[in-house]
């Protein structure tokens, strides 16, 4: 009976706090149940991460939603805001977020988890989509469907800054596509991935235009807006919310602030609350996640902590003081009938847009990797390091206009894209140099950097997998991946940082890390 008793004491501490999910209809967040308008009042709940999720390096991190001291310590200071939602910037899939999770949900607070963390995330000056950011993304959804105030998931954040980098929305794009896609096929419930941006006035068009567009499958489920426009006692028309709103209007899928709150005069008066809670913007937006709960070098916070102690600054005084004020109109659910249901056009490729809606980067498939890798006969040996990868690279993309390479090629302009190209760098490379060494006598040398590999035949759905492929990698493969994310063992510096990067070469766009060998791997002695 005893041991009866743990089980169940245990079974009901894993399972999720009764908590009506949200669910999406048109442009607006609904309470599945109740059928209530859901408006988000949100904070950014996270200690120690930059937001520019774009970053290269690793770097240690504290999961708040594994931490559960820390995690009912702040609930009491995020309820006195009236906080119903909070936003993770990284998570690590490997820990257990049943206590911090069910203890949100008692409070009513739902949660917005960025897929992507330092490190492993899609870097928008070298952007790629490969298997090991699958794994990491798929591995943050697999640990947080299971929670029905898991409100949504972001594939990238503020990826694409600039003109010259919004190529790297297609790769982001291609994140939403197979994010979506794997929920579905896992049979989780329906649970949005969307997309935060920066308030860019060059681009910001253009990016919530190409994210929308296409398919539904392809397209983002809501976009977040990071704005900090309205600064002190500003208005509606001085921050520009007014034009903001207006652009948004016929927008298909539900906006939101992803992060907002103005700290250049402190303590933040948050008098912007009025209006985005307000008649002017509610039927556009809603809601917000203020930035941030923290208070940190960068003077966002809205309170300090000093181990268990909290306490509250002004910001937080003025902000609970203002969403204490607001009480936004909604709909029903079943009285809503979406009149904005057209997905936005997609962005020409100009000056100021370099990526081509369709087609998208292909899909992150690891079936596909292992089996070409089955195939190939010749291989880079293992004790090469990625970084010296480039020279070979370099070489072999270098001939006959870089034909060798276009089963690798990721021209997000043009949407020329290779069937081998979101693969691991080692992978890559294999079929690069089985591609050369196929075509030149002696070709699986390299001053001892490569290797003849054992091959097998094709068979199955292996075969199927490389017929669609293509002998030169430039086929379109159907097929999803069998199971989840990535095979095999993790790449050591797994993530953006070690995608083949960009450059042109006679047709096609290939590696900059290949380009530092142009120069001199051109000239590289093939022994």
């Amino acid at each position: 009976m005893k041991g009866l008793a743990l089980a169940a004491a245990a079974l009901v501490a894993t399972a999720s706090a009764a908590i009506d999910p949200i669910v999406i209809k048109g442009n607006k967040f609904f309470y599945k149940t109740n059928g209530t308008q859901f408006f988000m009042y949100g904070v950014a709940y996270q200690q120690g991460v930059s937001t520019n999720t774009t970053q290269t390096e690793k770097i240690d991190y504290i999961d708040p939603l594994a931490d559960k001291s820390s995690c009912t310590r702040d609930i009491k200071y995020l309820s006195m805001a009236r906080t119903n939602t909070i936003r993770v910037y990284a998570i690590d899939p490997t820990k257990d977020h049943d206590d911090c999770m069910n203890a949100l949900a008692d409070a009513g607070i739902y949660v917005v988890a960025d897929l992507s963390e330092p490190g492993t995330s899609i870097n928008r000056d070298d952007a790629g989509w490969t298997t090991d950011l699958f794994a990491r993304y798929t591995s943050v959804i697999d640990v947080m469907a299971k929670y029905d105030n898991t409100l949504g998931f972001f594939a990238g954040n503020e990826v694409s800054n600039a003109p010259n980098n919004t190529d790297a929305s297609a790769f982001v794009k291609a994140a939403v596509r197979d994010s979506k896609a794997y929920i579905k096929s896992k049979n989780y419930r329906e649970i949005g991935v969307g997309y935060a941006t920066n308030d860019d006035a060059d681009i910001r068009e253009n990016l919530a235009n190409f994210f929308d567009c296409g398919s539904r499958e392809e397209a983002i489920d809501f976009w977040g807006y990071n704005i900090y426009s309205w600064c002190g006692d500003s208005s509606f028309q001085e921050s520009g919310y007014d034009v903001r709103t207006k652009e948004f209007e016929k927008y298909d899928v539900p906006v939101f602030f992803a992060e907002y709150g103005c700290n250049s005069e402190r303590p933040r008066k948050f008098t912007e609350v009025g209006a985005l809670y307000g008649k002017q913007m509610t039927d556009v937006w809603s809601g917000g996640i203020v930035y941030m709960y923290f208070e940190e070098e960068n003077k966002f916070g809205l309170v300090s902590v000093d181990g268990d102690s909290v306490k509250t600054l002004g910001d937080f005084s003025n902000l609970a003081s203002q969403i204490a004020k607001v009480t936004p109109s909604g709909v029903k659910m079943n009285d809503f009938q979406p009149t904005n249901t057209a997905a936005a056009k997609c962005p020409d490729i100009s000056e100021d847009w370099e990526a081509a809606g369709s087609p998208l980067p292909p899909v992150a498939n690891a079936d596909l990797c292992s089996c070409m890798m089955d195939t190939v006969s010749c291989v880079v040996k293992s004790d090469v390091k990625e970084e010296d990868y480039g020279d070979i690279f370099g070489f072999i993309c270098g001939e006959k206009d870089g034909a060798y390479c276009a089963g690798i090629n990721k021209n997000a302009s043009t949407g020329e894209y290779g069937a081998y190209g979101m693969c691991k760098p080692s992978e890559q490379l294999g079929f690069v140099l089985d591609q050369y060494s196929r075509n030149v006598t002696g070709g699986c040398e390299f001053k001892g950097q490569a290797e003849q590999a054992s091959t097998k035949s094709a068979s199955g759905s292996c075969g199927t997998l490389l017929a669609q492929a293509g002998p030169q990698g430039q086929g379109t493969v159907t097929a999803r991946p069998s199971g989840a994310a990535a095979t095999g063992s993790k790449s050591p510096g797994a993530g953006a940082a070690v995608t083949v990067p960009q450059f042109n070469v006679g047709l096609f766009s290939l590696g900059i890390y290949v380009l530092g060998a142009a120069a001199s791997g051109m000239a590289m002695i093939l022994l």
